[in-house]
């Protein structure tokens, strides 16, 4: 079992709120999805969607935010191995980068869609 294993679970939650911190910090990208998200529940929130389209909605954007963590977390971690410009490794980001914007775009339309059922409502 590792070192990281064997620490205490509140060390462990410690550490993954430092890395939400450091998202925020450091991402402009992580801000802005943030930023969008608080509109889009305040919206939801006035428009008051099924429930099951707000799940949805809520859903999608927490899986958006969670693949912007894993893309900053990817970029990080190349730029400090390889910080010399190479085409592989930008490929690399690249594609991290576009996982993210699937998940984004996927978020917007639940978000779309879910108001879109409340106005229907």
């Amino acid at each position: 079992m590792t070192f990281q294993k064997k620490r205490p679970v509140i060390k462990r939650i410690a550490d993954s709120l430092a890395g939400l911190r450091s998202g925020w910090r450091r991402e402009p990208s992580i801000r802005a999805h943030l930023l969008a998200s608080t509109i889009a529940l305040v919206a939801m929130a006035a428009v008051r969607p099924p429930l099951a389209w707000s799940l949805a909605a809520i859903g999608a954007l927490a899986i958006s935010l969670t693949a912007e963590y894993f893309n900053a977390a990817i970029e990080a971690l190349l730029d400090k191995l390889h910080p010399a410009l190479d085409s592989e490794i930008g490929a690399a980001k690249d594609m991290a980068s576009a996982a993210a914007f699937i998940l984004n775009c996927l978020a917007t339309g639940a978000c779309l869609a879910a108001l879109g059922a409340g106005a229907l409502a």
